[in-house]
């Protein structure tokens, strides 16, 4: 069984070597009305509702195959079982990449990386999973196989399947083989970051960006003891855990370099005397600490928050009214905010999301999700998915896909499938 199975209701795993034999496993799951668990890296298991339902683990590991690289076409076609590290470095020999941040790359595939819609912080400037995805294979709950896109960029015809995918959690069909864009790396990649006292100073730094001549790839919040060692680098060397503002540029090395003069001149007008440049050796490892922060162990409750950017810092607020010792990562030019929490809230779970942060949030215009919840107690559709309401017509496409409901049951945001 593969290492982290335990964590869903799993007699056993099955490992097709091909997309027909994954077909006929789930057909076989579909006439029989068996449960069927898809696995890719297995990092992403405490994400969604916990499973009830006994079942049948499918691994793509061994679905890992480079289809076809057409590189001057700056696309490529892979199968889904693929790691996100393996990809990249097949894209990198080309001088390409896909720009998506996903944690635990080593592990995380392909597939499971497109059913969680995972984007990390260049998710600003350089767009979601969902922008890449122009094709895709998949299986659906009666076992029968389809695709949708194509293997060029432009490609309209019919439903969009590869979309509809994306974030779906594995509810809708098993994801076979992806077709992707992709993009050249860049020159340069570099920081500049600014230390500062409070949640409070961060609101018109953040406002005035929306202004700026300057064109950021990534606007990260960073606050808490996991942010210690980045904040005693910057010109405010406080023994407490102020809060970083950090704002990335890549391109070329003449546009990175005017685009980090333009806003350190910016930021002098606004009183702000001496922000920290970061680049090189260190900035890929910055990018790094940020890509695996909201996968990174020991938290007893990480959450995820979406809301309007204008309301990421009242949002904060009310977080760390509840526990001032949390570590956060917001990708502030898109509203979204990871909480690590340093110990559970003693309220517990259901009172802190449904009476706090989830109103919070939806003031915000937005909603609360659980990445991850170490003791496991409290995982109710209310807590776990917040404002995702399950829309009727979720459920009917849901029932078109899977009409069984085998495909990871009880975990997303339809009830009772």
């Amino acid at each position: 069984m593969a290492p982290l199975a335990h964590k869903l209701p799993i007699i056993r795993v099955a490992e097709p070597e091909s997309s027909d034999e994954l077909a006929s496993v789930v057909r076989d799951g579909f006439h029989t009305n068996t449960a069927i668990y898809p696995l890719g890296g297995q990092t992403s298991l405490d994400y969604g509702l916990p499973a009830r339902r006994e079942g049948l683990g499918v691994s793509l590991s061994r679905l890992r195959r480079v289809i076809d690289y057409p590189a001057r076409d700056m696309t490529i076609t892979v199968e889904a079982g693929i790691s996100m590290q393996a990809l990249a470095e097949t894209l990198a020999a080309e001088q390409q990449r896909l720009p998506v941040d996903a944690p635990q790359g080593e592990h995380a595939t392909i597939g499971g990386v497109m059913a969680t819609n995972f984007n990390g912080p260049r998710r600003m400037g350089q767009g979601t999973f969902r922008d890449y995805v122009i094709g895709v294979r998949a299986v659906d709950g009666t076992g029968m196989a389809f695709k949708g896109g194509g293997r060029v960029v432009k490609n309209v015809a019919g439903y969009d399947f590869p979309k509809l995918l994306t974030g779906s959690l594995g509810t809708l069909a098993v994801i076979t083989q992806v077709t992707l864009k992709v993009k050249p790396i860049p020159e340069k990649s570099s920081f500049i970051a600014i230390a500062l006292g409070s949640n409070d100073q961060a609101e018109p730094l953040l406002a005035s960006l929306i202004y700026s001549k300057t064109s950021p790839t990534a606007i990260e919040l960073l606050g808490g003891p996991e942010w210690h060692a980045l904040s005693g680098e910057l010109e405010s060397k406080s023994t407490e855990y102020p809060i970083v503002l950090l704002v990335a540029f890549e391109g070329t090395s003449v546009e990175t370099d005017w685009q980090l003069a333009c806003l350190a001149e910016e930021w002098r007008t606004l009183g702000l005397r001496h922000p920290t440049l970061i680049s090189d050796d260190r900035a890929s490892q910055l990018w790094r600490h940020l890509t695996e922060f909201p996968a990174q162990s020991g938290s007893p409750l990480v959450l995820q928050a979406t809301v309007a950017p204008s309301a990421v810092t009242s949002w904060l607020a009310a977080v760390l009214a509840i526990d001032p010792q949390c570590s956060f990562q917001c990708h502030a030019g898109n509203g979204v905010i990871v909480v690590r929490f340093s110990e559970f809230p003693e309220s517990g779970l259901s009172r802190t999301l449904i009476g706090q942060l989830q109103p919070a949030a939806n003031a915000g215009h937005g909603h609360v999700v659980i990445l991850s919840n170490a003791q496991g107690g409290e995982m109710t559709h209310q807590s776990v998915w917040g404002g995702l309401a399950p829309f009727w017509l979720m459920g009917e496409v849901k029932r078109k896909f899977d009409p069984r409901g085998i495909l990871n049951p009880g975990r997303f945001v339809y009830q009772g499938m």
